[in-house]
């Protein structure tokens, strides 16, 4: 238990670095959610945006909040955003970012009690950005020797030298992310729909036509 407790702490000076550097980025000082004309800075306004100060009433301290959310759901939303974006030290930043966008916004959330959700939404939307930036990036980047591998590269060789991760690789966003929700992250179809913003019918859709395609492609490398 302490040793758990130890790693929240740890996680939440990094998170507090983390908020620095995005205000610091963005041109804007860095406020506790508590402090007068706080307000959030990125993608997770946009979920909790509309919300009334008036009417809404927040129980639960930001900190004690995110801090429970984190010891119990960092691991498993970095295990889905490395699927997503197939790159552990970003899928880290991803989760990171999205637990600091949480702390920030806490008193802006709709229902606390679906903060889970949000953390989700908040990852996915993230991980969209990461590959639209990372394919214009390669899209105009001369092409060069590749590097010696890391010991770190070599480990992540191992997991996606394996046929299925390949195969989701060919597969379309949406597909994607469907697929990796429903088999790698056991998400309900409501919970699914609540991560990519689509309906339940549309999960169904996507997650159909992905096993199709990844069959498909399993069935030409075998």
């Amino acid at each position: 238990m302490a040793h758990a407790l130890e790693e929240v702490a740890v996680a939440f000076s990094r998170m507090n670095r983390r908020t620095a550097e995005l205000s610091e980025k963005n041109g804007m000082p860095f406020r506790k959610p508590g402090d007068k004309g706080a307000r959030p800075t990125d993608v997770t306004e946009t979920m909790v945006a509309g919300a009334s100060a008036a009417t809404v009433t927040v129980e639960w301290d930001a900190d004690q909040a995110v801090t429970q959310l984190y010891a119990a759901h960092y691991r498993p939303l970095v295990r889905l955003a490395t699927l997503l974006v197939r790159d552990f030290a970003t899928a880290e930043e991803v989760v990171q970012d999205a637990f600091v966008a949480m702390h920030g916004a806490w008193r802006r959330l709709r229902d606390p009690n679906k903060a889970l959700s949000y953390l989700r939404q908040s990852v996915v939307n993230r991980a969209r950005s990461v590959l639209r930036h990372r394919a214009v990036v390669e899209k105009h980047a001369p092409k060069a020797l590749p590097d010696a591998p890391s010991a770190e590269h070599g480990a992540l060789g191992e997991l996606e030298r394996a046929a299925v991760i390949e195969a989701l690789r060919t597969l379309p966003t949406r597909q994607r992310e469907a697929i990796v929700l429903r088999y790698y992250g056991d998400f309900s179809e409501a919970q699914i729909a609540d991560a990519m913003g689509i309906s339940r019918g549309a999960v169904k859709s996507h997650t159909a036509r992905g096993i199709s395609a990844l069959r498909s492609v399993l069935e030409q490398t075998t």
